[in-house]
């Protein structure tokens, strides 16, 4: 038997005890659905050193510290909020009958039953909160889970799954290792629902193995997030904003920013105030393990390609700060590319690392028909404090979700929905809507003792009466 069949074989396996045994115990408590939760914060608790050591291996450097912060309280954030909210969330939703039907004494309502077993494919650049941060709001509805960490972080990914093995039981939550072949293989299976974060690309491969089996999916997927500074703009603080964004962890973010356009007589005063305020973030970066590496050499190489690319086009690169590339390192100093050519790499490729591009612009008209000319973000950044200019923004454009006058803040808001919209993802978790979308809305009508359809002349034979009845009711 070849090892794919192996694999495939095992994956299906634990896929089918785990819907066996929805089946055999039914939608579980909210009890039982807090200590599934609490479990997995205890899991994190229990073993956050070794997690963000294994993470700091896998980057090459990345601080514990921040890693505890991102992955480890990010995840745990999830976990407790929907913890504490799931019993108000489980609540049957009454529904109205109609006028007739309410007063005969029928009633409706929707429950909110789990779908099964959810397959959650995390990515690299939050290893921990990519995959537990839906896992929480799986949980909250009554799934059970199979995780499955990125191999591009194989010892943040192997220290996971013994961690799982050692407290979890696998009938409710399983952790799998490998690389694509085994995403392949877990995608193509018949899971109640299917979560992937990562690129858009490899999102269309999920979304085409989920459809052999109709399996609903949430793609969380990224894209050129674009920052605007409208002229009202306090261009201070947006710069430094925006360099604390572009600074964590390494610009490997799907939210993190891409592209900022700036008013074309302000944007020497930006670039100066953006390279100032990074450096105080980061005066060195080659020797500061404050600085999150490029995750790998083919994402550095990648990375470097497009900078290369853009210069040999002509834009201008800044260098922040303006040391000399290590080799010795994957730390990378920001690239600002300022108005690069609408042919460059980096202007149709999602960065993922520590370069921006920045675009001067003389009406906001441009802007926003620029912006609707890409395929829609992931998240979009609005500065300033003219109101009209920020509305007429946010209408006439179209992303996951939108921070004004910051960047990547609403990502962490634990009570509302996080996701993308077209190619930036599908679907969303966090908060109630989560809950929901890991839940089957199931419509209940509770019909009433008495019915009244034949003594009105509504079942056959029909007569006369039924047909004026009917017309009567045809009205604007």
């Amino acid at each position: 038997m070849s090892t794919d069949a192996i694999i495939t074989t095992d994956l299906a396996q634990i896929l089918q005890a785990q819907q066996d045994a929805t089946r055999a115990a039914g939608a579980p408590t909210a009890e039982e659905r807090r200590r599934r939760i609490q479990q997995v914060i205890d899991l994190l608790v229990a073993n956050h050193k070794d997690l963000t050591e294994a993470m700091n291996e896998d980057f090459g450097g990345r601080l514990p510290a921040y890693s505890v912060m991102n992955d480890v309280l990010g995840s745990m954030v999830s976990l407790k909020h929907v913890r504490d909210s799931l019993e108000d969330w489980m609540v049957r939703s009454p529904r109205s009958t109609g006028a007739v039907q309410d007063q005969l004494g029928a009633k409706a309502y929707v429950a909110y039953q789990p779908k099964g077993s959810i397959g959650i494919i995390g990515t690299w650049n939050a290893p921990l909160f990519t995959l537990l941060s839906p896992l929480a709001c799986a949980l909250g509805a009554g799934n059970r889970a199979v995780l499955k960490p990125s191999e591009i972080v194989p010892h943040t990914a192997a220290v996971l799954a013994d961690a799982a093995a050692r407290t979890l039981d696998p009938l409710e939550i399983a952790v799998v290792t490998g690389g694509p072949d085994v995403a392949d293989n877990l995608t193509s299976l018949p899971f109640d629902h299917l979560v992937f974060t990562g690129s858009t690309s490899i999102g269309k491969l999920v979304m085409a193995n989920a459809a052999k089996n109709l399996v609903p999916v949430t793609l969380e997927l990224g894209g050129k997030s674009p920052s605007v500074l409208g002229k009202s703009a306090d261009f201070a603080e947006a710069a430094h904003r925006l360099a604390i964004a572009k600074s964590t962890n390494g610009g490997q973010l799907c939210v993190s920013p891409d592209l900022i356009y700036v008013p074309r007589e302000g944007i020497e005063r930006f670039i100066t105030a953006f390279a100032n305020s990074f450096t105080g973030l980061f005066p060195t970066v080659a020797d500061n393990t404050d600085m999150v590496s490029i995750v790998n050499d083919r994402h550095l190489a990648r990375i470097e390609g497009y900078i290369a690319d853009a210069a040999d086009r002509g834009a201008r690169i800044i260098t922040v700060p303006d040391e000399e590339l290590s080799a010795d390192t994957r730390r990378r100093p920001l690239r600002m590319v300022v108005d690069p050519p609408a042919d460059a790499e980096i202007m149709k490729e999602e960065i993922f690392g520590p370069a921006v591009v920045i675009l001067p612009y003389d009406e906001m008209d441009a802007v926003v028909a620029d912006i609707n000319s890409r395929p829609k973000p992931l998240a979009l950044y609005y500065f300033g404090t003219d109101l009209d200019e920020k509305e007429s923004v946010l209408e006439r454009t179209n992303s996951g979700g939108v921070t004004i006058n910051d960047a990547m803040a609403h990502p962490g808001l634990s009570d509302a929905p996080f996701g993308g919209v077209g190619a930036s993802g599908i679907g969303h978790y966090h908060g109630r809507e989560g809950f929901l979308e890991f839940s089957h809305a199931r419509t209940v009508l509770e019909a009433a003792e008495h019915d009244p359809r034949g003594e009105w002349g509504m079942l056959p034979p029909y007569g006369d009466s039924f047909e004026q009845m009917m017309l009567a009711q045809v009205t604007p």
